[in-house]
Order: C-alpha cells, then sequence, then structure tokens
C-alpha cells in the first residue's frame, strides 16, 4: 500500500503559485504567431457534436471553445494560412476506449459530426479531416502522413479538447518530434481555444467513475506544457 500524502497541504504553496501563473497568461498577437502564413497550420481536435452539444461526453466547458476557435481559423485564413487540419473521433462501435468513457462519437453518428460553427467557415472545404479511434491524434492515423507531406510547416497552433487528453497528446508530440531531431519548432496553445471535462467526486462515486477536476486538470496541463516549452497564451489576438 502506498502512502497517503496530504495533498492539499503539501501542494499548497505550489497550487496556489499554479493558480497565478494561470491567471496571470498572456495575450499573444496573431502576427506574432504567425509570422510566416506558409509555414504555420491550425490544428483543432475533436470539435464535434458529440464533445459539445450531444452525448455523455458533450459540456458546455467545450462548447464555449467553438467561437473562439472558428474566429481564430478565419483570422488566419485572412492572414494567408492555408494549412489546416480538423482531427476527429470516429469510434468503431466497440471501441476500447468506450471501457473507459462510455459510448461516444461512433463513425456515422451525429456526435462524430463537426460542430457547425466550424462546418460552415466558407474554407471548410480546404480543411484535412483526420480520423482517429483512440486518445492518440498520430498513431494510426493519416496525420503522420500530413506531417510528412507539410514538413516545411515550423508553427503549429494546437486548439480543442480535451487539455489533458487529445491537445495534451498533440502538442506534445508535435513538440517532440522537433526536439528528437534538433529542429526549431514552435507549438502554441491558446487557453480560451481548449478545455476539458468536469466529473466532482461526488457525482464520479454514484456512477462508479474516476473522478476528474476539469479546473485542475486544465490548468494543470497547460502548465506541463509549458515546461515543456510550449508557448501558452490566454488568447491570440
Amino acid at each position: 500500500m502506498t502512502r497517503q500524502l496530504d495533498l492539499a497541504l503539501k501542494s499548497k504553496s505550489f497550487l496556489d503559485w499554479l493558480s497565478a501563473w494561470y491567471a496571470n497568461l498572456q495575450p499573444m498577437r496573431l502576427a506574432d504567431a504567425i509570422t510566416d502564413p506558409a509555414r504555420a497550420a491550425l490544428l483543432t481536435i475533436d470539435m464535434l457534436n458529440g464533445f459539445c452539444y450531444e452525448g455523455v461526453l458533450a459540456s458546455p466547458r467545450a462548447a464555449a471553445c467553438v467561437q473562439p476557435i472558428a474566429d481564430l481559423f478565419r483570422r488566419a485564413y485572412a492572414r494567408g494560412v492555408r494549412n489546416f487540419v480538423s482531427i476527429q473521433e470516429g469510434h468503431s462501435e466497440r471501441a476500447e476506449e468506450f471501457k473507459a468513457y462510455g459510448a461516444h462519437c461512433v463513425r456515422g453518428t451525429r456526435e462524430a459530426e463537426q460542430v457547425p460553427e466550424l462546418a460552415a467557415l466558407p474554407f471548410a472545404h480546404n480543411i484535412e479531416v483526420v480520423r482517429k479511434n483512440s486518445l492518440h491524434t498520430i498513431v494510426d492515423t493519416t496525420m503522420e502522413l500530413w506531417l510528412e507531406n507539410h514538413a516545411l510547416v515550423d508553427t503549429f497552433i494546437v486548439t480543442g479538447v480535451c487539455t489533458d487528453l487529445c491537445t495534451y497528446d498533440l502538442a506534445l508530440d508535435l513538440k517532440l518530434r522537433g526536439n528528437a531531431r534538433d529542429i526549431p519548432r514552435r507549438v502554441i496553445v491558446p487557453a480560451d481555444c481548449v478545455s476539458t471535462y468536469d466529473l466532482p467526486v461526488d457525482v464520479a462515486q454514484k456512477i462508479g467513475a474516476l473522478p476528474h477536476d476539469g479546473d485542475l486538470a486544465h490548468t494543470y496541463f497547460l502548465y506541463m506544457m509549458a515546461l515543456n516549452r510550449i508557448q501558452v497564451a490566454s488568447r491570440i489576438e
């Protein structure tokens, strides 16, 4: 048996610091984020009905990202960016991940459809769609090939859900691929364009699930990204 830790006491100074760090995140100018539109890419993860508007994993927290992401896409396109990727869950009917998160975003259902706000963008037909059957955004997806075909892209702006799951996975993967090759690579995450779910302890106990503090997970994993030299901004203006 592991020893019990009083994290509320032991980690209080760090959590106080973390709260202040998050509150003091600074905005980034679009012109500073995208210095060369031809070498920049915008990526969004799981901006689907099944995370934003309907189904067991949908939440207002995820839905709150929709408009900021759509607006960022529009402004990036106006600046000349043409590299856009939408990574979307399209699960098989008996997906292994349903054991952890319940059935969601099954291929061919409304849940697996991109939110209308992104689908209605005038350049939506130019957005590359990458399907995935797990939290991982690159393993066994076409994202690997996309990266090979866009080798000159060195600035990646990552948006979507969930901050501590798919979003963190993609942002860190992109950064570490550059590190492994000693390639300078910018990965930028605007905090207003990412979010995660919340499952309070009392609710989790009632349904037999693991609890998930959305605010803590969101803040801590943004910090973990920053720790790995991913640029975290409050927003991109």
